[in-house]
């Protein structure tokens, strides 16, 4: 059976980092007065921070909220982040079939990495600070052969790199929209990867 090289993305995917983010939201708000609806926010997890910024604060003040949010964010948004059912399991299945695994995220790599950390997940790459088709230039240059995500830029990135994209529905987008986004497989969660995954092995295999 092949090695694979699967690479992961990280919220809501790995990781139910809603209550954490949220909470670095309200932070924010404390410390600047300007009001971000966090539980709106934490909702459409995916794009890059300064899409969710942007829609709080003026275009002159969005590079120092950024600069603050990530300041504040190892404070409020590691411990109450938790794994998302099977994320360990994947992990490990990737590592029984002889596999590397990669972290794909629009989040800066050193605060996902804080969350692997915490979590005791145990991945080879992190790549982060990437989105959509950025994503692809990680995932071809670390040699994934399967990208698993819960947005549709997710979808995307895996057919910008040329490898099969697996959803998950853990996050804003549905079966449909990962579907009709180019995902080859769509899961509830991560707890059918390892059985998905082996059925895309031996797919790949017969072709």
């Amino acid at each position: 059976m092949l090695a694979p090289t699967v690479g992961f993305d990280l919220d809501m995917t790995l990781v139910d980092s809603r209550p954490g983010i949220a909470a670095a939201y309200r932070a924010l708000t404390a410390r600047t007065g300007v009001p971000v609806d966090a539980d709106a926010a934490v909702s459409r997890l995916g794009p890059p921070l300064r899409t969710e910024i942007a829609r709080w604060f003026p275009p002159e003040q969005i590079e120092s909220a950024v600069v603050l949010y990530r300041e504040l964010y190892p404070a409020y948004a590691i411990t109450p982040t938790v794994p998302l059912p099977g994320a360990r399991e994947a992990i490990e299945a990737v590592r029984a079939r002889g596999g590397r695994v990669l972290v794909v995220t629009s989040k800066m790599g050193r605060l996902a990495r804080l969350h692997l950390d915490h979590l005791g997940l145990e991945v080879d790459e992190v790549a982060g600070d990437l989105f959509a088709e950025q994503k692809a230039v990680a995932l071809r240059e670390h040699g994934a052969t399967h990208y698993v995500g819960d947005h549709v830029a997710d979808m995307v990135a895996a057919a910008a790199a040329g490898v099969p994209g697996i959803g998950v529905t853990t996050g804003p987008c549905s079966a449909d929209e990962l579907r009709e986004a180019g995902a080859d497989v769509v899961l509830d969660d991560l707890t059918g990867f390892p059985a998905a995954l082996d059925g895309m092995i031996r797919l790949a295999l017969e072709q």
